[in-house]
C-alpha cells in the first residue's frame, strides 16, 4: 500500500472539489461512516465503517482507507480496509475488489458513493470476484462457518476496547481508603498502647507507694521491742 502523496500531481480544480466533498462528508456523514480528515494529504482519505445489523460484522468498527491517484477522477481510487476482516472481497492485504472501483466507475462518482459501495459490500459480499479464496469458499458451500469465521475476526480485530468499569475504577479508591486508614489507626495503636505502659507504669508506682508505709511501721516495731 502506497504511502506517497499525490496532491502536487492533482489539478488545483480536483482538489477544491475533493475537499469540498471531504467536509461535506464530515458535517453531514452517511449513517455508519465517519470520515477522518488529513490536512496535510488530501489524497489519503480515511474513514471508519460500522458493521451493518444483520451481518457477522455487526457491533465492529472497520478503519479503510482510499488513496486517489495522480489521474482521479479519471480512475478510481484504491481502497483497502485497514482493519482486518474475512471477506470474500478484501485480500489479506486489505485490499478491497469491487465493481465500482474497476469497470463500472465514472468520474463523477464520489468519495460517498465509494463509501456507501464499501459498506453495502459488508451486506451482499461477492463470492465471484473473490481476493479471499477460503472466504468465498465457504460463503458459498457453508454459510454458518462463513459466519463464524467472519464474526471471530470482528470480535479480535474490530471491536473498541472495553472502557474499565465504575466496579474496577473504584476498587483502588478503596484500597487507597483502606490504606490511610490504616495509616491513621498506627498512630492510635501506638496511643493506646502507650496509653497501657502509662496506666500500667503508674499502678505499679502506687503499689510501691502503699507497699512503703507498712515497711516503715514494721521498723518501728522492732526499734519499740529492743528499747
Amino acid at each position: 500500500m502506497s504511502q506517497s502523496s499525490n496532491v502536487e500531481n492533482l489539478s488545483p480544480q480536483v482538489i477544491r472539489h475533493v475537499t469540498k466533498e471531504l467536509y461535506e462528508l464530515t458535517g453531514s456523514p452517511p449513517e455508519g461512516i465517519r470520515v477522518t480528515l488529513n490536512d496535510e494529504d488530501i489524497t489519503d482519505i480515511q474513514a471508519m465503517i460500522e458493521g451493518p445489523a444483520g451481518t457477522p460484522y455487526l457491533g465492529g468498527s472497520f478503519r479503510v482507507r482510499l488513496v486517489l491517484g495522480k489521474s482521479f477522477p479519471s480512475t478510481p481510487p484504491k481502497a483497502y480496509f485497514i482493519t482486518k476482516i474475512f471477506h470474500p472481497n478484501v485480500s489479506r492485504s486489505g485490499e478491497i475488489c469491487v465493481n465500482t472501483l474497476k469497470k463500472d466507475w465514472k468520474p463523477d462518482l464520489g468519495l460517498k458513493h465509494v463509501l456507501l459501495t464499501i459498506k453495502c459490500l459488508l451486506i451482499v459480499p461477492n463470492a465471484e470476484s473473490a481476493l479471499n479464496e477460503e472466504a468465498g469458499k465457504l460463503l458459498l458451500e457453508q454459510y454458518d462457518d462463513y459466519c463464524r469465521r467472519a464474526k471471530m475476526m470482528t470480535e479480535i480485530h474490530a471491536r473498541p476496547p472495553k472502557l474499565p468499569s465504575s466496579k474496577d475504577v473504584s476498587e483502588p479508591c478503596c484500597s487507597a481508603k483502606s490504606s490511610l486508614n490504616e495509616t491513621s489507626n498506627g498512630p492510635q495503636a501506638k496511643k493506646h498502647a502507650g496509653e497501657k505502659v502509662a496506666k500500667s507504669s503508674s499502678s505499679a508506682a502506687a503499689s510501691n507507694c502503699q507497699s512503703k508505709p507498712k515497711s516503715q511501721a514494721k521498723d518501728k516495731r522492732h526499734t519499740l521491742k529492743r528499747l
